[in-house]
């Protein structure tokens, strides 16, 4: 009878280094959209903020919730 050679140990450690990579690509697409979404609204006027009602100050927190959610 035949048996399969497994290393089960290499493959935890594959495993949990596709974990890390997946954790840190998202971490660094939701870095980026925080970035772009500061950047674009630090572009609008004072009067375009204050239409919105957001204050130049709450820019951050506001970029912040929409992509973290917190």
């Amino acid at each position: 009878m035949a048996q399969a050679l497994t290393y089960p140990a290499r493959s935890r450690a594959a495993e949990a280094d596709a974990g890390l990579v997946a954790r840190l690509r998202r971490a660094w697409t939701e870095h980026r959209l925080y970035r772009d979404t500061v950047r674009e609204l630090s572009q609008l006027t004072d009067r375009d903020l204050a239409d919105l009602g957001v204050h130049r100050s709450n820019i951050p927190e506001i970029a912040r919730e929409s992509v973290y959610g917190r």
